[in-house]
């Protein structure tokens, strides 16, 4: 009896191991394979899903660079990030998501006197020459997916970007502005400046389900501090 008995559970063991493969799907499966299987399978709604979607974080690496009143000021620097976010619309060739996200820019730039020989607030912005840039910023992200593991999409978003002074205050206001720029005061690294931002982006999901990496290409306009750029190579976890 006791032989009989785990015989026919060995059994169902080994059915149940054999459907759960049979009902496996590899994405990257040519689609005339994946029919044929389709078609030797019973028809149970079970898919084991390679791509996950859902609660992430994510990191930025790349760099950034200014467009206007500081190209040729304030050069080329680095841009670090970190963000969590959400797709919180997952259909099988669109998706959407929210992202809130922090941002770090580096960038040497000229030194404050030689900008005052060439004229504070007419030919030079007067920085205080190399900027640290603090970004906090949320968007909204659109996504396509023209093959299985490749998304392609947009995203726009606003937040608050801050500059500030990286020497002594009083220096500052003693040194640079007083003797330097004549009393010239501009406010890059006084107040908050509003940021709007959005552009493109490319991302790959890896074989290793809950890994993705990609492409975040945004320009960026900081109210009452210049227009710039940034393109920043990513890597997302999905929970």
């Amino acid at each position: 009896m006791n032989t009989t008995l785990l015989l026919t559970l060995l059994s169902g063991a080994l059915s149940n191991t054999a459907l759960a493969q049979s009902d496996y799907e590899d994405l990257d499966e040519p689609d005339e394979q994946r029919r044929e299987r389709r078609d030797r399978t019973p028809n149970i709604d079970r898919e084991v899903r390679e791509i996950t979607k859902g609660f992430y974080s994510k990191a930025n690496v790349g760099g950034a660079f200014y467009l206007l009143d500081f190209a040729g000021f304030v050069n080329a620097g680095t841009s670090l990030g970190l963000g969590v976010g959400k797709d919180f619309v997952n259909q099988e060739k669109t998706s959407m998501a929210w992202e809130v996200m922090y941002f770090q820019g580096i960038h040497n730039g000229m030194y404050y006197a030689e900008q005052a020989t060439l004229g504070c607030g007419v030919a030079a912005p007067c920085v205080q020459g190399d900027l640290r840039t603090y970004t906090f910023a949320g968007a909204l992200e659109y996504s396509k997916y023209p093959h299985r593991r490749w998304g392609i999409g947009v995203r726009v978003g606003g937040g608050i970007m801050l500059s500030p002074l990286l020497i002594d205050p009083e220096a500052y206001q003693s040194e640079v502005v007083e003797k330097s720029w004549n009393g010239y005061a501009p406010t890059f690294h006084t107040q908050p400046h509003p940021i709007v931002l959005g552009g493109p982006t490319v991302e790959y999901y890896t074989k290793l389900g809950h890994f993705s990496v990609g492409v975040d290409t945004d320009v960026f306009y900081a109210i009452g501090f210049d227009l710039g750029a940034s393109v920043t190579g990513t890597m997302k976890y999905t929970f």
